[in-house]
């Protein structure tokens, strides 16, 4: 398979890609800022990334979701994805998302958690009205592998378990992670055939 053909199968079409990076934001070496680099995708920015506010960082979500009609893909980082969970369990809007991609969701009930994170809890576990993929990392530094398992059943989500990563981040040696590429477009429902 060509690169360009490599590239042209990760294409996705007629949906925004919407980037939810984690506490502190994702820096330059991390997946979801070569995917807003490279394929043009959305990073939801937010006003505070070192004390996030979980009813601040739904609005914005909401926010951007509602500025363009197009249904959106969600790729969601550590963080993030207690966003998507949270934001899941209250919005009106949750038809416009086709599903989502949600890399190391962290366990933000832990005792060791920074204090910035605590008026998150609790955890959001009602089921998620779209697709979604977990994935997650057996050396997780912030999840232990079953508090994994037990959110993303909660979640309905599909868990794919990628080893030893830690985080999942820059730091991981995913470079722009074409196999996460790869999960986050199965989740895009086929084309439809047009009735003429």
């Amino acid at each position: 398979m060509t690169n360009a053909h490599s590239q042209e199968s990760l294409a996705l079409h007629d949906v925004r890609v919407l980037l939810l990076p984690g506490w502190e934001n994702s820096g330059p070496g991390h997946w979801q800022t070569l995917w807003e680099r490279e394929h043009g995708d959305l990073r939801v920015e937010q006003a505070d990334w070192l004390w996030p506010k979980r009813g601040d960082w739904m609005a914005r979500l909401e926010e951007v979701l509602l500025q363009d009609e197009r249904p959106a893909l969600l790729a969601a980082h550590s963080l993030g994805c207690q966003l998507v969970a949270a934001w899941a369990a209250h919005s009106r809007h949750t038809h416009r998302v086709r599903g989502a991609l949600l890399v190391a969701p962290p366990d933000i009930e832990r005792a060791d958690m920074p204090p910035q994170l605590t008026p998150w809890r609790p955890i959001a576990r009602q089921a998620l009205p779209f697709a979604s993929i977990a994935v997650v990392s057996s050396d997780d530094p912030y999840c232990a592998p079953e508090r994994a398992a037990q959110m993303t059943r909660a979640w309905g989500s599909r868990q794919v378990d990628i080893g030893p990563r830690g985080h999942i981040n820059g730091d991981s040696g995913l470079g722009a992670w074409p196999d996460g590429r790869a999960l986050l477009q199965s989740l895009q429902p086929p084309p439809t055939a047009r009735a003429d």
